[in-house]
């Protein structure tokens, strides 16, 4: 299936050329190539039979063909909008936003899911204690001023504390975020679960008038590892101010229980108090109710929208759609409608007045808010009955959680009903589809009773996907509030994507299949080993050992030390990740890095008018020989000839007069024909160098 699209236009004659040309590399015995031998029979019937297979292979359906990759393993990355934090830039101000508020940057919208409120508290001190006393990095606070911190010091232990100080608090029990920005100065493998802390844990707690009480919290910094988010839950008890830190406030205070950095964690800011967007952009909305009187509503419309009103009249039954009415009159399905301030609407049903109106139950009502754009267009079609029936829809890349249709059935007695129907779901005679999100279409798979029935456009929201990324650091403002100051995202978009195309998924699983999930050469233990989720790792190397008939994984992490050894936590994270991937009857051992010094004595003769001869030549040989800082690896010959000719090569040099190399551990490394041999899990660096420089004379 995956190769089909190579092969399918290929002839009978092209395809048997190709037999006959692989057959010497299979059989040296067949050498009769005429029509007449039977083996050229049955090979014609197996071309003939590839010829025709490929032929039903090449017209299967979408959805046959994402059958065939789900019973492989694989199935679609499904679409995601960017989520993205905010921050209010007058924090003193508070600003309270509806649910989808819309906030634009450049031709990209951004929305809330609900209803929120920003600003109006300010972090105004972050303290740590460690030690005996309290040290001030409340400079953390102000974005522009960028300088990394070590909040617990050079050495963090349990106990450790730092406290957030702020001039108010959410309510009680609500949920907040706070983005934290750390200077990640290593390369680190990211982790499958974003809130997995592997060399720390925290207690994360607020104080109120019962003491300080624990929250319930969401790390994504992996104990203050990486720059990321940190979710909140406060307790239900009212938060009162804090007195002993030396600046008093509301205090939220987090705890090391648990510390064995491999890297010392440094902060570069701290953005409290934030709220959640999603990168989309409603076009229509279907808001669902159960209040059967009075229901008050906010559009996200600058221009308000427009409106459709739908209601139940029993239990289980189809929607009956009401007309908006300005007052009361003649009988009929109307609602009174009336249009407020800042977007807001209401809407009123009297069934005294009219004669009809909703019963309570569940979804009572269903008001429809459209944009100019989608009233337009918001007729998509008739449902004909046929099998796998497509149907255009006016927006591409849907969102799909926000996506319905209305179909619209005419009774017997002329009377129209209304239902709401999602993709996917579906009961027995109901309409079932599925949408093509990214091309912007349905397909129906089943019309059960709905053959004839018209479609209409009902929540539909659009996203950019991946685009939605962006970066951080954007003032953004929210649409239809120009006089409000802007809002701050701290960290990056993350998240955003299109529903992945099937030409992506066959490549990914053409490279899933050549990729060896199992250890067996050492190149394997070796990248399998270096991709450990939540490691850093600078330099691996694995060699079998013939001896003790098993494999050794040197692994050195990287680590703010300059010759650092491997902890507790880094062995056990590789060896729970190779054991599962071994050979069962594998063998391996993971080794600690070990480190030896090279003493180097030389007599260089130099050229006439190099002021800086010795600083180019002990930069030279440092290189050469520190093995931490170079491509070079674990167990590499250091040989005599390369340093030699390394030192030759410099401009300043006329010629290398006298050279002697030798390791300072003898344990680690051995000297052999002037060469040094480190061990296995040894990597050199530069140690005492003697250096004489001659100037050399002419004549």
């Amino acid at each position: 299936m995956l190769r089909i699209e190579e092969i399918s236009g290929r002839t009978f004659e092209e395809r048997m050329l190709d037999s006959y040309a692989a057959l010497p590399l299979i059989s040296k015995e067949w050498t009769n190539y005429n029509p007449s031998d039977p083996g050229m029979t049955i090979l014609e019937n197996l071309i003939v039979f590839e010829a025709l297979q490929g032929s039903r292979i090449s017209n299967l359906s979408y959805e046959a063909k994402l059958a065939l990759l789900k019973m492989a393993g694989f199935t679609p990355g499904k679409a995601k909008c960017a989520r993205i934090l905010f921050t209010n830039e007058d924090p003193d101000r508070e600003i309270k936003l509806s649910a989808n508020q819309k906030f634009k940057l450049g031709d990209m919208i951004f929305e809330t899911r609900k209803a929120v409120k920003s600003g109006g508290m300010r972090l105004e001190g972050i303290f740590s204690r460690y030690g005996d006393e309290f040290h001030d990095f409340s400079f953390l606070c102000d974005r522009e001023y960028r300088v990394s911190a070590r909040v617990f010091g050079d050495r963090p232990k349990e106990g450790d504390s730092i406290y957030f100080i702020s001039n108010a608090l959410p309510e009680p029990g609500s949920d907040t975020f706070f983005y934290i920005s750390m200077d990640t100065r290593f390369n680190r493998n990211p982790v499958e679960d974003r809130a997995e802390n592997l060399f720390a844990s925290l207690k994360w707690e607020c104080f109120t008038a019962a003491g300080f009480k624990e929250m319930k919290v969401r790390d994504f910094t992996g104990a203050f590892l990486l720059s990321g988010e940190i979710k909140f839950r406060l307790p239900h008890e009212k938060a009162v101010p804090y007195g002993e830190t030396p600046l008093k406030g509301y205090c939220i205070r987090a705890t090391l229980t648990h510390a064995s950095y491999d890297v010392v964690p440094k902060f570069r800011s701290v953005d409290a108090f934030l709220f959640e967007a999603w990168q989309k952009d409603s076009r229509s909305l279907c808001i669902t109710s159960q209040k059967t009187e009075t229901i008050d509503i906010v559009s996200p419309f600058v221009d308000d929208g427009y409106f459709l009103v739908f209601g139940k009249e029993k239990k289980g039954s189809s929607y009956r759609r009401y007309e908006l009415s300005a007052g009361y009159g003649p009988k009929g399905r109307y609602c009174i409608y009336k249009r407020g301030q800042n977007g807001k609407h209401t809407f009123t049903f009297n069934e005294a007045e009219f004669g009809y109106a909703p019963v309570k139950t569940k979804d009572a009502v269903r008001i429809v808010i459209y944009s100019e754009e989608i009233m337009r267009r918001y007729r998509v079609g008739k449902i004909l009955g046929y099998d796998n029936q497509e149907i255009e829809l006016p927006v591409k890349h849907i969102v799909p959680d926000s996506f319905c249709l209305i179909a619209k059935r005419t009774e017997k007695d002329g009377s129209e009903i209304f239902d709401f129907v999602r993709p996917g779901k579906g009961d027995d005679n109901a309409l079932y589809y599925h949408l093509l999100e990214n091309d912007g279409k349905i397909v129906i798979e089943d019309a059960g009773d709905f053959i004839g029935a018209d479609l209409f456009m009902a929540g539909c929201a659009v996203t950019e996907g991946p685009r939605g990324n962006i970066r951080a650091g954007n003032i953004i403002k929210a649409e239809d509030m120009p006089d409000k100051p802007g809002f701050y995202n701290p960290g990056p978009g993350n998240g955003g994507a299109f529903r992945e195309k099937i030409e992506d998924m066959k490549a990914r699983f053409r490279e899933d299949i050549f990729k060896p999930y199992t250890c067996v050469t050492a190149g394997d233990y070796e990248r399998v080993a270096a991709e450990t989720p939540g490691l850093c790792i600078r330099k691996i190397r694995a060699v079998m050992d013939e001896l003790e008939n098993q494999v050794h994984i040197a692994v050195m992490p990287g680590t703010d030390e300059e010759h650092p050894t491997l902890s507790e936590e880094y062995k056990k994270a590789i060896y729970n990740r190779l054991y599962e991937r071994r050979l069962i009857t594998t063998r391996f051992q993971i080794l600690s890095p070990v480190y030896t010094g090279v003493s180097v004595k030389c007599t260089v003769y130099v050229k006439r008018h190099f002021s800086d001869c010795r600083e180019q030549i002990e930069k030279t040989l440092k290189n050469e020989l520190n093995y931490a800082a170079t491509e070079k690896n674990f167990g590499d010959v250091l040989k005599f000839e390369d340093v030699f000719r390394t030192l030759e090569e410099l401009d300043c040099v006329e010629y290398v007069y006298e050279l002697y190399i030798r390791p300072e551990n003898g344990k680690y490394a051995h000297l052999k024909e002037s060469n040094i041999y480190p061990a296995e899990n040894c990597l050199l660096y530069p140690g005492q160098l003697d250096i004489e420089i001659i100037t050399y004379e002419k004549g």
